[in-house]
């Protein structure tokens, strides 16, 4: 059956008020099993106009604007025609559980885990699902002129379930300026319109302007990962723009656009689904849920999606009846509002990497307590992890590293939590350790002074994937800078430049020495590349610490295990790793 099909249907079965508990796990293989279910069972020409009631019974459960019916056609088939239900009981279920995207008390609904780790709020996922497939006919609208956002148009109410929608020129959408300038925004660019920018535009309504919207993309952690049924966030106070939710309104906008432009016959929208939060769409790696932030930065642009947002709220502003926050608000306000919110977005979630907390690979209790860092620090450790050896590509093999690591270190090590700050899969994600505020156990004797962060798998004769090191080189420090974490003038060191150690190994440290802000220095007292002089080293021992070694808890590895230069003894190391090569034991 044709995929308009399929989602009219999935959608118009949404129609008690109150969501039930859904019995299947809250996962993305639940929702595609459902849209499996109906492409076999349903004909495709008796629910091909059949998302009315959903569209209704969704805005009354979730925030109110009227955005959808405005945008998206209204089909005048009604779901409650279609008996017995296509559905079991139990899908039936998951679906009126999952597309009604909220948040309350810490808690947030209507979002399902994806085989990457990610979460995903599966409302904005349809909404941009249902806007590909209209696309040639029902897209969006030619957003209104100055002139018409400042008279209210009673013509310009909510159509309702059987009302005609705009006409709609896919390739010819424009926003409004304040100055009734416009902007030429691509059929691509616009998806973004129906998923997102609403709810980005009202939401930075509310907030501060120039400043960084307190939740902006916050996470949350599944009571189990198994069969996961609740998502608490890790911000209480968190908006509703929460990682789900962008996820879900990226993964809408890209899929959206897909559909938009792929040839008859269109695919399957389960076979679309399983494609894209598996290996990829049509084969391409690339192109799934994985990498949906490089995809979405390729979308679109601060300035365009600007222009979008503004676009939005004044279409918003002319309806009756229009969210209360919009009103007695200017044009002129309503684009610094936008511009504001499409350059938070871009920056402070597109341009960061998407890094899965530490409930997602289900670490084990921090033994101890913390010590805070004194941010922002000044330095990037880079290190391979050597064991495990081999690179990680899926959540699954990753987040198993991830266990394994932190055992190793806290069971056989003694450490109170896996060392490092951060660790780096070749799949597209980072995986969160002690984090940005812990002390870590990566760089003896400097940890307090660095990040450290680790690609899984052992670099010395091979380079981890472009992704791993395109995070580790860009675009995870140049978050850090921006959040006030990492200082603008950090310097990344190699772990084997401050301990003795072949880490990052020979490979992946020849590329790091290319990386803009590396710094060719050693602190072992000698310069990179050349040999040092152990003539004058001597061992290091409780004779000859030094005042600097006045409290004898600084040293946590035996005295008798490393050599150090005269010039080291007055400094406050503690340690300098294990015994050269080439020098004599102690």
């Amino acid at each position: 059956m044709r995929p308009h099909s399929v989602l009219w249907i999935l959608l118009g079965l949404l129609l008690w008020p109150e969501p039930r508990t859904a019995s299947l796990p809250l996962v993305m293989d639940s929702v595609i099993q459902a849209l499996s279910e109906l492409e076999q069972k349903v004909p495709g020409t008796e629910v091909k106009q059949s998302a009315s009631a959903w569209l209704l019974s969704a805005q009354s459960s979730g925030p109110l604007h009227p955005l959808h019916h405005l945008l998206l056609k209204a089909p005048s088939l009604k779901v409650t025609e279609l008996k017995p239900s296509p559905l079991s009981p139990e899908l039936q279920d998951l679906v009126e559980e999952v597309a009604r995207h909220d948040v309350q008390d810490g808690r947030e609904y209507g979002v399902v885990l994806a085989p990457d780790g990610s979460t995903v709020a599966v409302k904005p996922l349809l909404v941009g699902l249902m806007a590909g497939l209209q696309v040639h006919k029902v897209l969006t609208s030619t957003l209104p002129s100055e002139s018409q956002a400042t008279t209210r148009d009673a013509g310009a109410t909510s159509p309702g379930p059987t009302g005609a929608s705009p006409d709609i020129t896919p390739t010819d959408t424009r926003a409004t300026s304040p100055k009734g300038k416009t902007k030429l925004l691509s059929a691509r660019d616009s998806f973004l319109t129906v998923t997102l920018a609403a709810d980005l535009g009202l939401t930075f309504l509310q907030s501060p302007q120039n400043k960084s919207l307190p939740g902006l993309g916050t996470d949350g952690c599944w009571d189990q990962l198994s069969a996961p049924q609740n998502f608490t966030l890790l911000d209480p106070k968190a908006s509703v723009l929460t990682m789900a939710f962008l996820n879900g309104a990226l993964d809408g906008a890209l899929l959206g656009d897909y559909l938009s432009r792929v040839p008859e016959p269109q695919p399957p929208l389960s076979r679309l689904l399983s494609e894209y939060y598996g290996a990829g769409v049509a084969g391409d790696p690339e192109f799934r849920s994985n990498f949906r932030r490089q995809k979405g930065a390729a979308l679109t642009s601060a300035p365009s999606l600007a222009q979008l947002v503004l676009g939005t709220l004044v279409l918003l502003q002319s309806v009756e009846p229009g969210p209360p926050q919009l009103q007695n608000i200017s044009q002129e306000q309503l684009a610094q509002v936008a511009a504001h919110a499409a350059r938070e977005f871009m920056e402070a979630f597109l341009g960061c990497p998407a890094i899965h907390p530490r409930c997602r690979w289900e670490a084990a209790p921090y033994r101890g307590r913390p010590t805070p860092l004194k941010l922002p620090l000044g330095f990037l450790y880079v290190h391979h992890t050597f064991v495990p050896a081999p690179p990680c590509t899926t959540f699954e093999h990753c987040a198993a590293d991830m266990r394994s690591m932190q055992r190793f270190h806290q069971d056989t090590r003694g450490w109170e939590d896996i060392g490092y700050s951060f660790v780096v899969g070749s799949e597209g994600y980072v995986y969160e350790g002690r984090g940005w505020h812990w002390v870590g156990a990566h760089t003896r004797g400097y940890n307090s002074r660095g990040f450290g962060v680790a690609i899984v798998g052992d670099y010395s004769k091979t380079l981890p994937s472009d992704a791993a090191l395109r995070t580790v080189s860009d675009v995870l420090p140049s978050c850090a800078v921006r959040a006030g974490l990492l200082r603008g003038d950090y310097q990344v060191l190699g772990h084997r430049q401050l301990v003795h150690t072949d880490c990052p190994g020979d490979a992946l440290f020849r590329q790091l020495r290319t990386w803009p802000h590396f710094s060719e220095v050693s602190l072992l007292g000698h310069r990179l590349g050349a040999a040092p002089d152990v003539s004058s080293w001597q061992p290091l021992n409780a004779s000859n610490l030094g005042p600097a070694f006045s409290h004898t808890s600084n040293i946590p590895c035996p005295v008798t295990s490393a050599w150090i230069t005269p010039a080291q003894l007055t400094q406050p190391w503690p340690c300098f790793g294990p015994l050269p090569k080439g020098l004599p034991s102690t």
